[in-house]
C-alpha cells in the first residue's frame, strides 16, 4: 500500500512488477496480494496498473504517518544508526492505533518531516507536496541545500550515510557529468556516481554559508536578548549538525537567551516556542544577527 501511494505521490505508475520488486516477492505472490487488496476494496487493478481506492489511500496515509513518526522518534530519541531507522519503523508501523500515533507525535513535538526530509501526513490525512529538484539537475558552481535523502534501497542509502551526507547540508557543485557528480560541502569534496546521487533532492540557494571571523555567534548573546540565526559553522558536521537543525535552529529562526545553569553551561534558549539547552561549544558554532531585532 505504501509503495502504491509513493508511486502516486511521485507521479509514477505502480504495477504488478513494481510491487513484486518492492516487496522482493515473485510476480505470482504479488498478483495474489493485489487480488486480496482489491477484494477488500483498497485498490483498483486494471490490466497492469494498480491504483488506490479512496479507502486504500486513507489507509496508506495512516501507515505512512506512523512509519515516519517512528523514524523521527528513533532519530531524535535513540542512538540507533541512520541505516537502522527504516527497518525498525517497518516493524512498528502496524502496531499503533491512530490515537497512539497522535500521542507519539505530541511527545516528539508534532514534527512535519521525518529525518530523511519526507513530509509526515497530518492526523487528518493531509500531506505536503514534494519540494526541491534532483541534485543531477544542478549546474557547475550552483549552490543548493539537501532537503530530502531517499532511504531505499538500503545499499544506496548506506553509501550516502558513509559519505557523511546529511539533511540540511549546503553544497556547491564542482562537476556534473554522466559518469560522476562532485560537490563540496562543509569544507570537504564528495564524489558520487549518478546512481547514488539520484537519491538526493535539493533546493537551489543563492547565498553561501561562508562567514567572516567577526560574525557574532550565539554564545555572545546576553540574557534576555534575541537574535536571528544566519548560519551554522562548517566545523559543526554530521550528527551534531543534524541534531542542531532538528531542534529547529536553521537560517531565519528567532532565538532568545532565556536562562543559564549555575555554571553558565549549558544555556537555555527559546526556539520556535520550545526551550532548548545548548552547550557553549555548540552555541559557538551558530552564527547570529541582531539586525532588525529590538532587544530589551
Amino acid at each position: 500500500m505504501k509503495h502504491i501511494y509513493d508511486c502516486e505521490y511521485n507521479q509514477a505508475q505502480s504495477s504488478l512488477n513494481s510491487i513484486a520488486g518492492n516487496l522482493n516477492i515473485t510476480s505470482d505472490k504479488a498478483a495474489k496480494l493485489i487480488s486480496k487488496l482489491a477484494e477488500m476494496g483498497l485498490v483498483y487493478a486494471k490490466t497492469d496498473k494498480v491504483t488506490l481506492t479512496q479507502e486504500g489511500r486513507s489507509y496508506a496515509l495512516r501507515v505512512i504517518r506512523i512509519h515516519r513518526l517512528w523514524e523521527r522518534y528513533l532519530a531524535d530519541q535513540t542512538s540507533l544508526r541512520e541505516t537502522e531507522w527504516h527497518a525498525q519503523a517497518e516493524e512498528r508501523e502496524h502496531h499503533l492505533t491512530e490515537e497512539q500515533a497522535n500521542v507519539l507525535a505530541a511527545q516528539i513535538g508534532n514534527p512535519v518531516v521525518d529525518p530523511h526530509g519526507d513530509p509526515i501526513p497530518s492526523s487528518d490525512g493531509i500531506i505536503k507536496e514534494k519540494r526541491g529538484v534532483s541534485i543531477l539537475k544542478l549546474d557547475i558552481g550552483q549552490l543548493a541545500r539537501i532537503v530530502h535523502i531517499e532511504d531505499e534501497p538500503n545499499s544506496v542509502y548506506s553509501q550516502i550515510v558513509a559519505s557523511g551526507i546529511h539533511l540540511g547540508m549546503q553544497i556547491r557543485i564542482l562537476e556534473n557529468s554522466k559518469d560522476k557528480i562532485k560537490f563540496i560541502a562543509e569544507g570537504e569534496e564528495i564524489l558520487l556516481s549518478p546512481l547514488i546521487a539520484s537519491n538526493l533532492t535539493v533546493m537551489p540557494e543563492s547565498k553561501s554559508e561562508d562567514f567572516k571571523k567577526d560574525t557574532p555567534t550565539l554564545s555572545s548573546l546576553k540574557a534576555g536578548e534575541e537574535a536571528e540565526v544566519i548560519g551554522i559553522s562548517k566545523a559543526c558536521r554530521g550528527q551534531q549538525r543534524r541534531r542542531i537543525m532538528d531542534l529547529g535552529i536553521v537560517n531565519g529562526t528567532k532565538i532568545r537567551y532565556e536562562m543559564e545553569s549555575a555554571g553558565k553551561d549549558p544555556i537555555a534558549y527559546s526556539v520556535r516556542g520550545s526551550m532548548v539547552a545548548l552547550r557553549k561549544a555548540q552555541a559557538d558554532q551558530i552564527f547570529i544577527s541582531k539586525k532588525g531585532i529590538v532587544n530589551g
